[in-house]
């Protein structure tokens, strides 16, 4: 089985890196530094920490304590000594890897008229392992591509629910079916670009705007590189509810995530309840991690209605 990806592995302290290419990589999810704290892997099946040797071990004393030389050396390499030019990343809390890969970040939040600025003495890493998983959106195309086309689809699902997974492989099946799409990818996780070039497969007719937030990206594809479809993850935001609106009314389709456990949790918030209300969906599919992230639960139509729903077992 593959390793943990060369991106990431060249991106962690050299003394730390045989151990983790020793590990099979599948199924771990994240690799999380926290200084004084046992070296952590987490996945679908939990958490382990790891040994210097490369050993996975359930007790915290015979693992690796991340060191604050570990944590420093590791952000000197993840941003290249340079980390005043990412005062905007951290100010957002995390990181962007080349390959899609997102690095968050807990320490000492600076304060500037009363919103962060920047994090300062950052004391732990949360390295989220991005997995490009070619045919993971097969089982909810057929409900999102008809006759008429594609339909305005929106992915729910809690944290590490495989809503961005699902999301990057159903554009690239869209783009490669024979529609223009125009992807906002706000936190580099999507296409993984570098250098404006993704890294990961979204598809040969898709545009990509790196780096960009949802609203402004939305509304620069419009005007500029003409989308049949436009994508984005992790909406819930005033400024994102009216640029799809926007776009729906101009006969655009819309792809998207949230984050919620199912429809309920959903129409309950502010936001995202209007956004579902305003019929710009016309599909909201539900994802777990009951079989693995990703894992298609239910189907409903713009109304609500339930099209298609998985049977727990």
């Amino acid at each position: 089985m593959a390793g943990f990806p060369a991106a990431v592995l060249a991106r962690l302290p050299e003394r730390l890196r045989p151990g983790l290419e020793s590990v099979r990589a599948a199924g771990w999810e994240e690799i999380r530094l926290a200084v004084g704290r046992p070296l952590t892997l987490a996945g679908v099946a939990g958490d382990r920490f790891l040994a210097l040797d490369g050993s996975l071990v359930s007790r915290s004393d015979h693992a690796y304590r991340v060191t604050s030389d570990d944590v420093r050396d590791a952000l000197q390499l993840m941003t290249r000594g340079s980390i005043y030019a990412l005062e905007e990343e951290f100010r957002r809390g995390y990181l962007s890897l080349p390959g899609g890969h997102r690095v968050g970040m807990a320490g000492r939040a600076v304060l500037e008229n009363g919103s962060v600025r920047t994090i300062r003495d950052v004391a732990g890493l949360n390295i989220r392992v991005a997995r490009e998983v070619r045919g993971a959106a097969n089982g909810l195309v057929p409900f999102v591509v008809g006759r008429e086309g594609v339909r305005s689809t929106l992915l729910l699902a809690p944290p590490r629910g495989g809503k961005t997974t699902v999301l990057r492989d159903l554009v690239r099946q869209i783009s490669d079916g024979g529609w223009r799409v125009g992807l906002v990818d706000e936190r580099s996780e999507l296409a993984g670009s570098v250098e404006g070039v993704p890294q990961l497969d979204v598809g040969i007719r898709t545009d990509v705007l790196d780096g960009c937030p949802k609203a402004e990206g939305v509304a620069m594809l419009l005007r500029a590189m003409g989308p049949q479809v436009v994508a984005c993850d992790e909406i819930g935001g005033e400024a994102e509810a009216a640029i799809l609106g926007d776009a729906g009314n101009a006969g655009v389709r819309v792809l998207a995530t949230a984050h919620a456990a199912g429809l309920a949790e959903a129409t309950g918030r502010a936001v995202l309840g209007a956004i579902l209300r305003s019929g710009v969906f016309d599909r909201v599919a539900v994802l777990s991690r009951r079989r693995g992230p990703g894992t298609l639960e239910e189907v409903r139509d713009g109304a609500g209605t339930v099209i298609s729903r998985q049977m727990a077992g």
